[in-house]
């Protein structure tokens, strides 16, 4: 399974933590958990993530990682998966941070 790149909008497209990169980052990863239980799959599947990131630098790193764990937390996962991180000038749409893609194999 394929999932598109997932960014910082809830289930009715409302944007979440503008301005916010750990914000973005834990929203995104809340979306793919999402669209993975909708086809009766689990973050457990992903076998491969590609984070897209606006602007990269080393200092987000803490961040990316705060919203990594805070998603982790929400979703009771080990969410340590194999991961290319790749630095964009911009996503689709300005308020955009970080998109995140997923890889999964489901049985």
């Amino acid at each position: 399974m394929f999932l598109a790149g997932q960014v910082a909008r809830d289930a009715d497209g409302r944007k979440v933590g503008e301005g916010d990169f750990a914000a973005q980052v834990e929203q995104a990863y809340l979306n793919i958990a999402t669209a993975l239980a909708e086809i009766g799959g689990s973050f457990d599947d992903v076998a491969k993530l590609t984070i897209y990131v606006v602007d990269w630098s080393e200092e987000k790193m803490p961040l990316l990682g705060e919203g990594v764990a805070r998603a982790a937390a929400k979703l009771g996962i080990d969410p340590v998966k194999p991961i290319t991180l790749l630095g964009v000038a911009a996503l689709g749409e300005p308020d955009l941070l970080v998109e995140v893609e997923a890889t999964a194999v489901l049985d």
